[in-house]
């Protein structure tokens, strides 16, 4: 994990999850940048490198990784110069599925026990922003490598639906900031529907910024997505409004 400090920190944290397809990690484009941007705005930043299928790693060391990422941050908050209760999480594509996850599970402590984790602090984030994400996992438009990497060739119809995020919201879920492209070819704009609709029904406080066109894969690159829609204006508003970035 990669912590930047900026020169004048706010207190927040965002833990950032490039994405891949859960099979290898888009560093530059989605974790690199994402960080200098977060920093120009006063928060520090932790790019995650969890492990992926590439490395021979599947489920549960990706979720492992996130929760181990959000214990350290609090646990470390007073060196960080950070504030425990401002700790964020944003991740790309496989990556907004595993902060989606995140904010899902964070206290399902039944569930964490099953995967090895056992700690003092909260692990559920205080936001989420997934953006253009993976979300379910079910045939229809489930992105399939993302399935695959997570849970191998063959998983069963529960396993399924434990990593549909749609079918596992909570009411205690945290604030989300959801971004998607209805161009997206990689993983099919219907994920962040279903995602958006659960949430509306669970009465998460929640934006789905929605776009025409951008594809998949843009992250924070001055590239001819951001160039039109600026789209990380809209989330520091967002974050702004929430009390989150000053």
């Amino acid at each position: 994990m990669e912590a930047t400090v900026p020169d004048n920190p706010c207190g927040t944290a965002i833990i950032i999850c490039p994405g891949g397809s859960y099979h290898h990690l888009g560093i530059y484009n989605e974790g690199h940048t994402t960080a200098k941007w977060f920093n120009t705005h006063g928060a520090t930043t932790f790019v995650l490198r969890y492990r992926v299928a590439q490395d021979n790693y599947h489920y549960p060391a990706m979720m492992q990784d996130i929760q181990r990422a959000i214990e350290h941050v609090r646990l470390h908050a007073d060196e960080y110069g950070i504030n425990p209760a401002k700790v964020g999480v944003i991740g790309f594509s496989a990556g907004g599925h595993l902060v989606t996850w995140a904010g899902a599970f964070g206290e399902r402590e039944n569930e964490l026990k099953k995967i090895g984790i056992h700690t003092t602090v909260s692990l559920r984030p205080d936001f989420v922003i997934p953006v253009y994400p993976v979300v379910t996992m079910q045939e229809d438009i489930g992105h399939k490598w993302s399935r695959k990497s997570l849970l191998g060739k063959n998983p069963s119809q529960e396993q399924k639906d434990l990593f549909s995020m749609e079918l596992q919201i909570p009411k205690s879920m945290p604030p989300v900031y959801l971004v998607a492209c209805h161009d997206d070819p990689v993983v099919m704009f219907e994920n962040s529907e279903r995602l958006y609709a659960s949430l509306l029904a669970q009465h998460i406080p929640c934006t789905f910024a929605q776009y025409e066109w951008g594809g998949h894969g843009f992250g924070m690159l001055n590239n001819a997505f951001m160039k039109e829609f600026h789209w990380n204006e809209s989330l520091y508003q967002w974050l702004k409004e929430l009390s989150f970035l000053p």
